[in-house]
């Protein structure tokens, strides 16, 4: 259910887009603190957990294991600094409680650790795992009768690994309706371009070739995730969905937007100043 009471489409889209402004700018003082950070994904994929977790997911913050939740495995495990400021922001701990990020004995890192970060459904880091995870929890929703999803948020990197697609198959084959996949696809892996390092075209191509119902969208827009979250099949439907989204790496700071060499890196103080005045420019 939502994080919000906003009816109104409008003050909705609003919201949501001040959200990702807060996001990103908690983005940037996170990678400050944990002295350098995989920025350049996290600020891709922003928009995509803003309204899951605001607007999609059945959550409750106060409750983050209560048993009929949606279920959201980050597979781009390396997104740390990405999404537990969404998670913060969402009401699962206090903004303190990531003073230190990455540092000794902080249960913070950069692979979220599913037994120390409250709203981790999965502690993840080695590429290719994360859509297994979710036809495992798929299946298990199923015997149980449960009407929750997985969902699985991917990088286009990853989709690299054999694994990815071996899932996709079980996933249809198994009929798995309650199954979502979302790809940022920002085009960078940490070795440089997409395309370059281990081409992954015709990629929508590829993912109806094994079944999934699938859509491309534009990841920078609140609207048109809106639109295509809020109308997906039902949980018992047969049909496993993934959801191609069109970003751009280190969206939102002038110096890192379509840079591969910010997959991973650190700011210095002008740095820091300059990314956060960029940000705050997109509200």
């Amino acid at each position: 259910m939502p994080l919000h009471n906003i009816s109104n489409r409008q003050e909705l889209v609003s919201f949501l887009k001040n959200k990702c402004v807060d996001i990103r700018k908690m983005i940037v003082q996170l990678t400050v603190t944990a002295g350098g950070g995989h920025v350049g994904g996290a600020l891709s994929m922003t928009e995509m957990l803003v309204v899951l977790y605001q607007h999609i997911l059945n959550i409750d913050p106060s409750n983050p294991k209560k048993p009929d939740r949606d279920r959201l495995i980050l597979s781009k495990g390396h997104g740390g600094v990405g999404i537990c400021p969404v998670l913060c922001d969402a009401g699962y701990f206090p903004k303190s409680e990531m003073d230190g990020f990455n540092q000794f004995l902080s249960p913070f890192g950069m692979h979220p650790d599913m037994n120390k970060v409250k709203g981790i459904d999965m502690s993840t880091g080695s590429l290719g795992h994360g859509l297994s995870i979710c036809v495992g929890l798929g299946l298990a929703a199923r015997l149980d009768k449960a009407t929750w999803r997985a969902f699985c948020v991917l990088g286009d990197g990853e989709c690299n690994e054999g694994s990815v697609w071996e899932a996709a198959m079980s996933a249809k084959h198994y009929k798995l309706g309650n199954v979502i996949a979302l790809v940022d696809k920002n085009k960078f892996m940490i070795d440089g371009p997409v395309e370059q390092i281990m081409s992954i075209e015709p990629f929508e191509e590829k993912w109806k070739a094994f079944g999934w119902k699938t859509t491309v969208i534009d990841g920078h827009s609140i609207e048109q995730l809106l639109d295509t979250l809020e109308n997906l099949d039902p949980p018992d439907s047969q049909t496993p969905q993934c959801i191609i989204c069109n970003t751009v790496k280190g969206r939102g700071v002038s110096f890192m937007e379509g840079q591969g060499k910010w997959h991973y890196g650190g700011l210095d103080e002008l740095l820091e100043k300059q990314a956060l005045e960029d940000i705050e420019k997109t509200r």
